[in-house]
């Protein structure tokens, strides 16, 4: 199975902060820096930063409101995400099911 892995996207979503993140937003709708930062065990500061790498791979988008910024879950990319996680998933299944063989017919030539 041929797939481009953005490299990009997974290294955004490669850290749990940003994964609960995702979740909190997704559940709520919409967010800001300081509504994220009251519910995960980090600073505002350190949201911002969180939220910054997500813009950059596409998977919030991001509007003024006042003084904040409020951050919302872009579906397309996310389900990018899932459907490149899926393929990895499958890809891997492949892999282990050809060891799985290999390991038998070893196993196989042992016993005669």
């Amino acid at each position: 199975m041929n797939f481009i892995v953005d490299d990009d996207l997974w290294t955004a979503i490669g850290d749990p902060t940003r994964r609960r993140m995702l979740d909190l937003l997704l559940a709520d709708g919409e967010g800001t820096a300081t509504t994220l930062s009251e519910q995960l065990p980090v600073t505002r500061q350190a949201v911002a930063k969180h939220l910054t790498a997500l813009d950059r791979a596409g998977l919030v988008h991001v509007r003024p409101a006042g003084r904040e910024r409020l951050y919302r879950v872009d579906p397309a990319q996310l389900a990018r995400a899932v459907a490149q996680l899926n393929a990895v998933g499958s890809t891997w299944d492949g892999r282990l099911q050809r060891i799985k063989r290999i390991a038998e017919a070893i196993e196989r030539n042992n016993k005669n």
